[in-house]
């Protein structure tokens, strides 16, 4: 069983082949620059076998549909492809950013499912369209293929409601759905499960904080399998401190903008998504550079990585007291895998928690997962890669049984 995997963004698409049998990738691609004068199509196929080959091809991508079917066209090809025929793809999962409060689950796209996603566009306006691109596409390229959407917001649904609903006027939520969602659900429910098969337990008898650290940040408090709470909010914005985006500030602070730093809406919603976080801090998104310049004597930039790991540790504190016991931390995606320096200031200081990390274990990049407390930690904690694109596939192969 083949199943094809499409994450579908605004100007680019990312794609990957599966086969569900022994779960091995068979290609795996992006394209990127959408509408844009240039654009460029990747593919690797064949991945980690001594027959991968990869394929880049750089020209103009006017529309979503073009670039998928350049990228079918490659998967196809008769000397380097990987299949002969569209028809051997048995399922396409895709991934959808926003589900709002109408799905708990993954589920079988139909009229009815795109008109619930489409719903949903004002709690997504920059991804749920993208997304809604990438269905209809594949619907095209693939009709007698099952398509699948896999939420974001989904395994966020499990929050009760004294944690998902904010502070402000009843009629807000009850008008607007105004809540928190949460996001990069797929990720945290993919690491609490494999962290639980690493335990030998079920993952109904783990409490589980896992610490999504990438570009975007995020951080889930998993009780008995399910999320109870999640930094994450209404949008991708609260929480963490991420690359550009700034995490948790003072709501005041839009007001206090718009009136001493002549700001409208448009600008401070820009500043807080695309110009704050690590970057605002100091002028890197990229933690690889922020140690560079750390290591360079740059104060702005040890300052920046303080900043991030202390609203981690602050977090996992928060979380500690919200699941009231916890058995397991993990890191997870591009910083938690792979930066033994955020990881460690993030549990700094914890140890009378019962949370020790094991330094020479943890001085390394987690390519498989990874236990990274010491023997005698009461908290386990572990590194553990994520990959979003597996879950899917493994959610779309449920949904059709």
């Amino acid at each position: 069983m083949k199943v094809l995997v499409i994450n579908s963004g605004s100007s680019s698409i990312k794609f990957q082949l599966l086969d569900m049998q022994d779960e091995s990738v068979l290609a795996s691609g992006l394209v990127e620059r959408i509408g844009e004068p240039e654009g460029l199509i990747k593919c690797e196929l064949r991945p980690d076998t001594d027959a991968e080959e990869v394929i880049k091809i750089q020209e103009p991508v006017p529309n979503h549909e073009h670039g998928m079917r350049k990228a079918v066209d490659l998967l196809c090809d008769p000397d380097k492809g990987v299949i002969a025929d569209r028809n051997e793809i048995a399922a396409v999962g895709h991934r959808v950013v926003h589900g709002g409060e109408d799905f708990h689950q993954p589920t079988l796209i139909t009229e009815e499912v795109i008109a619930a996603i489409t719903k949903n566009v004002p709690l997504a306006p920059l991804h749920n369209p993208a997304n809604l691109d990438g269905i209809s596409v594949a619907r095209e390229l693939f009709p007698e293929a099952p398509q699948v959407a896999v939420f974001d917001t989904a395994f966020h649904q499990t929050i009760p409601a004294h944690a998902f609903h904010y502070a402000l006027p009843k009629e807000l939520y009850e008008n607007h759905r105004v809540r928190r969602y949460g996001f990069h659900g797929t990720s945290h429910a993919f690491v609490a499960g494999e962290c639980a098969k690493l335990m030998g337990r079920p993952a109904e008898e783990l409490n589980i904080i896992t610490v999504h650290l990438g570009n975007g940040c995020s951080m889930t408090a998993v009780k008995n399998g399910k999320s109870i709470d999640t930094t994450l909010g209404l949008t991708p914005l609260e929480g963490l401190v991420m690359g550009t985006r700034s995490g948790d500030v003072d709501p005041a602070i839009y007001a206090f903008l718009a009136r001493n730093c002549d700001m409208d809406i448009d600008q401070i919603d820009n500043m807080l998504n695309k110009e704050s976080g690590l970057k605002g801090l100091c002028g890197l998104n990229d933690m690889r550079d922020i140690h560079d310049a750390i290591a360079k004597g740059d104060e702005a930039a040890k300052l920046a990585l303080d900043v991030q790991t202390y609203r981690n540790r602050k977090y996992i504190g928060a979380y500690m007291a919200a699941l009231g016991s916890v058995d397991a931390i993990v890191f997870t995606a591009g910083i938690g895998e792979n930066d033994d320096i955020v990881r460690a200031k993030s549990v700094e200081g914890l140890e009378q928690f019962g949370i020790v990390m094991d330094d020479e274990a943890n001085a390394q990049r987690v390519k498989k997962p990874t236990l990274l407390s010491s023997s005698d930690s009461k908290v386990q904690i572990w590194g553990i890669p994520t990959n979003e694109e597996l879950a899917i596939a493994r959610q779309a192969v449920e949904v059709i049984g």
